[in-house]
């Protein structure tokens, strides 16, 4: 892998607007947004038309012509990792809209990553948009302890990088994310019981 410089100074010359500089920059950092797009495909339906190729290309897309100050690769991949999510939730509405309650989309709030020792069904599954609605929810009541859910299980950024995108300490990245994840638990766990009623 390259240095962090090295990805840093093809950040900023691709935000200078050196399209050449993003085909330099992607073999650097293709192997950690596969990393990120497998994170989000785990437990999927098979046969889902987005595949972790395309969502890649589709969250490089809309990051294209905006215009943001990159920092860093930490900063890159939690751009990225927001712009994955987006492309996902909308994939998925747009999926639901067009089978009227179709496939179901879900994921897991699991610190490890898919097939790192867990026993299969051990994880709490939720709806993709589901948990996209409480993360709205979320982040009208804290913004700063969404985004920190959203670099951990959304991006798959550890305690040290989602410190540095944010600047904090981990100590506090840890604490907060311990408190969003039960926030959330408890959010989803009403929601389910107000639709079985």
């Amino acid at each position: 892998m390259s240095p962090p410089q090295g990805i840093t100074q093809l950040l900023s010359r691709w935000q200078g607007g050196e399209a050449d500089a993003l085909n330099e920059l992607l073999p650097l950092v293709y192997d950690e947004l596969a990393r990120i797009a497998r994170r989000e495909f785990h437990g999927q339906p098979s046969g889902h038309t987005l595949q972790p190729t395309a969502l890649i290309n589709e969250a490089l897309l809309r990051l294209v012509d905006n215009q943001i100050s990159w920092q860093d690769r930490a900063h890159f991949l939690a751009v990225m990792t927001t712009t994955i999510r987006w492309v996902l939730v909308d994939h998925a509405r747009s999926g639901r809209r067009d089978k009227r309650g179709g496939d179901v989309v879900r994921v897991t709030l699991s610190d490890q990553a898919p097939g790192a020792g867990q026993t299969p069904g051990a994880e709490q599954t939720v709806d993709l948009l589901d948990l996209d609605d409480a993360m709205t929810a979320l982040k009208a009541h804290d913004a700063r302890k969404a985004r920190i859910v959203e670099l951990h299980y959304f991006g798959g950024l550890k305690y040290d990088e989602m410190a540095a995108v944010l600047g904090l300490s981990e100590a506090t990245v840890h604490r907060e994310l311990r408190f969003s994840r039960a926030w959330l638990k408890e959010r989803l766990a009403g929601d389910s019981e107000g639709q079985s009623a």
